[in-house]
């Protein structure tokens, strides 16, 4: 007979993700999370994923922990912030920006440290499996009712003295924790992240139309929308607008940030080769880069079927937007890539080259 451990208590538990640096924790009941079922089904009903998959693929299954583990109880949340204790500096040349969330890879470590918790509690018998960055579960709500933030205007949750700059992981368990309670509505009357949206994707308060939304499109397989393009201005990556003007976020001051160098070389990590932030790209050396390099530099990013094609889709365009057309080696690639193979990258460069003044941005 295999012997087993006591299930640890709250407080313990709450010690050891203490251990991991992990400070925001909660509890919620393994109900069906009916309230973001009903969301996502309507929502996509509606149009306004925009072909987005990730818990629209399947809600009932992304909304139901029982689902992720068998005769679960309980679903443990924690919250990692990332934002960055000195921001790098914009280096020289034709710069993409990326948005914080992917300078360094949160995810690798948070999983690593949520993964040894689960094997404490697996050892007083129970079942335990952790999840982070997983469709398997809609995390936000499970944080939500786990009492750790209330949604914000933007979509986002928002943790007390923490902002919407942190990255979660759940662990769904047969083990019973007393749940906490949700936390109050903190934003009132305030709606700057929807005037401050520059697509004004934020259609109304906590309501996202993912067709306009930036963070999206630059992730979004197929032509870049015309409509959206001089609004994407020097973003090659993300876009943390909505968060940037929250006050929440933006009353932060020192409190909560880590070290993102060291993070970079966290050895549980996926890093690009150099191991450095990645919080700006520079546009020219993207769109002169293999396949190859592409997928080594940034393939720990989400990108439709991991087709490189689309980072160039973005390089250009940001090009386009923030490119010098006195500059010979950005006449020089827009020429490349005006002769392309590809109709898609050849229609983006010269949308790039009209907006340059370079030639007109319609082919004869």
């Amino acid at each position: 007979m295999r012997r087993t451990e006591p299930l640890p208590t709250w407080d313990e538990l709450v010690a050891l993700a203490s251990e991991h640096d992990i400070h925001h924790v909660g509890v919620a009941p393994a109900d069906v999370l009916e309230r973001a079922r009903i969301a996502l089904v309507e929502r996509k009903e509606a149009g306004l994923h925009a072909g987005m998959e990730f818990t629209y693929r399947n809600p009932d299954r992304s909304t139901d922990p029982s689902r992720a583990v068998e005769g679960a109880r309980s679903v443990l949340v924690f919250a990692k912030p990332y934002l960055a204790e000195h921001e790098p500096e914009r280096p020289p040349g034709v710069q993409g920006r990326v948005g914080r969330y992917a300078w360094v890879d949160h995810y690798g470590p948070l999983r690593t440290s949520l993964q040894e918790i689960a094997r404490r509690i697996r050892r007083s018998g129970h079942r335990a499996t952790a999840f982070t960055d997983d469709n398997s579960i809609v995390d936000r709500e499970v944080a939500y009712r786990g009492g750790l933030g209330w949604f914000g205007k933007n979509a986002n949750l928002l943790l007390p003295g923490a902002g919407s700059f942190f990255v979660l992981g759940s662990i769904i368990t047969t083990a019973h924790y007393e749940p906490n309670e949700p936390v109050k509505d903190g934003c009132g009357s305030c709606r700057r992240c929807l005037d401050g949206c520059p697509t004004g994707a934020i259609v109304a308060p906590g309501v996202v139309d993912a067709n306009r939304c930036l963070a999206w499109l630059v992730q979004q397989p197929g032509t870049f929308p015309h409509e959206y393009r001089e609004a994407l201005g020097d973003r090659f990556y993300g876009c943390d607008d909505c968060q940037e003007v929250c006050p929440p976020t933006v009353r932060l001051g020192g409190r909560h940030e880590v070290d993102i160098v060291e993070l970079a070389r966290h050895p549980r990590g996926q890093h690009p080769p150099d191991g450095g932030v990645q919080a700006w790209v520079d546009m020219l050396d993207v769109l002169e880069m293999s396949d190859d390099d592409l997928v080594a530099h940034f393939g720990r990013w989400y990108l439709a079927g991991r087709d490189p094609i689309w980072w160039r889709r973005n390089a250009l365009v940001v090009l386009g937007n923030v490119g010098d057309a006195a500059d010979e080696r950005t006449r020089r690639v827009l020429d490349h890539y005006r002769a392309h193979d590809s109709e898609l990258l050849r229609e983006h460069a010269d949308w790039a080259a009209g907006r340059l003044g370079l030639q007109s941005s319609e082919r004869p």
